[in-house]
């Protein structure tokens, strides 16, 4: 096949059009390099392979957080959400997560909508098959395009591969396997090969999604009823109010008749017959995993989920499942309300392959080839929110790369999206990796509620926050101080109204009934008020432990440092750092193998070298 070589040269190219490339895409145009988004096929941008949803437990603070740094997430689940909920309020606000139920087309379609009219971005149907590089005199690869099915040459500086599931991405439903990333979807087959000859090692993983049913065969009647907050919450620091009707969820159940039909026919699921060998998601396992896994519950809670306002079809969250259809089809005959439940798409599990992330700097570029980032599903995480978090910061550190500035790495203790990363290149994954609350040390700093503070000086200092929205939100943080300082100066027979509101049964509002007149905020402002005043001490104990592990991870490794001349140091320490080849002593510290007293040996052997 003779190449043909496009005319017009680019900055970035951005490899896939799920969520972690649009927000690379978006990351790099936004910043004034000229980017060229490839994707298989145009109509399925930004599509929602699995729940129609953004947010979560966890999730829902990676959204926050991209919106802080200037992501698109935030603003698109505001305006096509149709379902937004608050979870975990029973708990402390380190664990409350905002989700969003979405209208899936209307999400995938806004999203197309704002790519094709951001400046200094194209799109262009093509599907990659090659990464191309040259060598320099060191021996070192360096990116210089990319090669497409078609006999394409695109001409570029810096590569973000974001290929989601389709790196030869086989469907399994029961016996039968489909060459396919996404079912009815071509799968990416030289993509990988190509990634291979660069020296990137390649892994296998696993998922799987749920039967979709038409809504006109449910039962409603005997249900959960599942309702929406009201008012909806937004994710966005821009969203003044979501203004699209908000819908009801329901909640039924499997039952001990549904886990016999399943345990009856578990020999015919690919999981178990030897047919699927890679890893799935142990957080999110699929129903035939839950039936023999907990054989003490006689039910597990399934939840339908509307997949937009003018679609009839329903995500039945919780039933995952690669089991044949008629077996698919007999499951819904056990459930209450889905006795005559047609099935629209069944469920399935598909394998894809992965590039194990221990082989990328913190920034998310390939230590093999200068100039190649991954973000995503390549990196072995699942969801959404993962996915785009990722490809917000791969465009970010690009374009911070082309423009000779320092990356920006975001530390543990000041992110999720910190954790996350660090989580992939400092340990790897074994299974696909998705972020909880749970996953952070310091997450009562790491709030939802306070991304902006934390995150939006970077955004505005990257032009990817507006300076209207910056200067909004940094009065809102001047208006929480001083509310504190009133507080802590105001007095009534009982004591401060700081004292009064440590008291677990006061809330802000009670304090407004003794003082009405000066204690008027909006609800933003009035819970951080409420939230730093209650966990004050919690969170001045939080931030002497960041404080303290800051000198470690201040204390910088030189890239070239050889770990073999470290005296002392155990045999399994030198191959795991020299293979991650760590930034700091504080990601050091956090890589499985190394012992307190190998990271000692290296940080004597690290004085010695300065000294």
């Amino acid at each position: 096949m003779t190449a043909y070589r496009f005319d017009k040269s680019y900055d970035v190219i951005v490899v896939g059009a799920g969520h972690a490339g649009c927000e690379a895409a978006l990351a790099t145009s936004r910043m004034g390099l000229a980017t060229l988004l490839l994707t298989m096929n145009l109509d399925t941008i930004a599509q929602m392979s699995c729940n129609p949803a953004i947010g979560g437990l966890g999730k829902g603070h990676l959204v926050r957080e991209m919106d802080a740094l200037g992501g698109e997430m935030g603003k698109v689940i505001d305006q096509t959400g149709i379902h937004f909920k608050m979870l975990n309020l029973s708990k402390g606000p380190a664990v409350w997560a905002p989700r969003a139920q979405a209208d899936k087309k209307a999400y995938q379609f806004r999203v197309k909508h704002i790519l094709e009219c951001q400046k200094n971005l194209d799109i262009k149907q093509q599907q990659v098959q090659e990464i191309l590089v040259e060598s320099a005199t060191d021996g070192a690869k360096k990116i210089r395009g990319v090669l497409t099915t078609t006999g394409i040459e695109f001409d570029c500086r810096l590569v973000i591969v974001t290929t989601g599931t389709f790196l030869k991405g086989l469907i399994h439903m029961g016996e039968e396997k489909i060459q396919s990333g996404r079912f009815g979807e071509t799968a990416a087959v030289g993509l990988s090969a190509s990634l291979e000859k660069l020296g990137i090692q390649i892994g296998r993983l696993k998922t799987g999604t749920p039967p979709r049913i038409n809504r006109q065969t449910i039962h409603y009647d005997g249900l959960e009823v599942h309702p929406p907050d009201h008012p909806p919450q937004p994710f966005s620091y821009s969203t003044e109010k979501v203004t699209q009707p908000q819908i009801n969820c329901h909640i039924t159940y499997t039952n001990e008749k549904t886990h016999e039909l399943i345990r009856a026919n578990t020999h015919r699921s690919p999981m178990y017959n030897g047919q699927i060998q890679s890893i799935g998601p142990r957080y999110c396992p699929s129903i035939e995993d839950k039936v023999n896994r907990f054989r003490d519950k006689t039910r597990h809670q399934l939840f339908l989920e509307p997949e937009g306002i003018h679609t009839e079809e329903v995500y039945i969250n919780g039933l995952s499942t690669s089991l044949p259809q008629d077996v698919q089809i007999a499951i819904l005959k056990t459930i209450n309300g889905l006795e005559e439940s047609e099935i629209m798409r069944f469920g399935y599990a598909v394998e894809y392959d992965f590039a194990p992330p221990t082989q990328l700097l913190p920034t998310l570029e390939t230590k093999q080839v200068d100039g190649l980032f991954h973000a995503g599903q390549i990196n072995g995480t699942s969801g959404y929110e993962e996915a785009g978090a990722q490809g917000l910061m791969a465009g970010i550190n690009a374009a911070l790369k082309l423009k000779g500035r320092p990356p920006l790495i975001l530390g543990r203790s000041s992110a999720y999206i910190g954790v996350m990363n660090d989580d992939l290149v400092t340990k790897g994954v074994d299974e696909p990796y998705r972020i909880f609350t749970s996953r952070a040390e310091h997450r009562l700093l790491l709030r939802q509620d306070n991304a902006d503070q934390r995150l939006m000086k970077y955004g505005f200092e990257l032009g990817l926050v507006p300076g209207d929205l910056y200067e909004q939100q940094r009065r809102k943080w001047e208006r929480v101080k001083e509310r504190i300082v009133f507080l802590s100066t105001t007095f009534t027979n009982e004591g401060s109204l700081v004292q009064l509101l440590r008291r677990p049964e006061v809330r802000y509002d009670d304090l407004a009934k003794k003082i009405p007149e000066s204690l008027e905020l909006d609800n933003g402002v009035k819970m951080q008020v409420e939230t730093e005043i209650k966990y004050e001490g919690y969170i001045r104990r939080e931030e002497a432990l960041v404080e303290r592990f800051k000198k470690l991870e201040d204390k910088k490794i030189p890239p070239e440092f050889l770990y073999d001349a470290v005296k002392g140091i155990r045999r399994e320490a030198k191959e795991k750092l020299s293979k991650i080849r760590p930034v700091s002593v504080g990601q050091a510290s956090r890589i499985s193998g190394v012992t307190p007293c190998d990271l000692s040996l290296l940080l004597v052997s690290l004085e010695q070298k300065i000294s």
